[in-house]
């Protein structure tokens, strides 16, 4: 779990910062979500994440493993009517544990079954995403 030594203000400003995205652009209407290759795997899925950040929960999407699932391939930004990207979002919450130290993703304990049915690319993505 992320120590929490940052105010929510303090970490969203951080996340906008660092994704060029602005939280607050996002109207919930789905278009990222309906669009994400891995979204069946997530928790909380894009449009949730963004929502849950809007409402100032950013420690709970901090500590989701939805963030580590993201493959970064863009079409949630694509598909967006207001822009926001949450590719670039996830980027910077997972930019921010890795900075202090915060591991979510671990092969061992990924279910089999679960390997066997996620697109290879959000894996690839992911361990790439932990390389220092």
């Amino acid at each position: 779990m992320l120590p929490n030594l940052k105010s929510n203000e303090e970490l969203l400003k951080e996340i906008e910062v660092l994704s060029g995205q602005r939280i607050m652009d996002c109207y919930q209407c789905g278009e990222c979500t309906a669009g994400c290759p891995v979204a069946f795997a997530m928790e909380p899925v894009p449009n949730q994440a963004i929502r849950l950040l809007q409402l100032g929960y950013v420690n709970e999407v901090l500590n989701s493993l939805g963030i580590w699932l993201c493959a970064s391939c863009n079409v949630c930004g694509e598909r967006c009517p207001r822009g926001v990207d949450y590719g670039k979002i996830a980027d910077a919450l997972r930019a921010i544990n890795l900075r202090n130290n915060t591991y979510q993703l671990e092969l061992e304990k990924i279910d089999k079954e679960f390997i066997n049915q996620a697109p290879q690319q959000a894996f690839i993505a992911a361990f790439r995403k932990l390389t220092t």
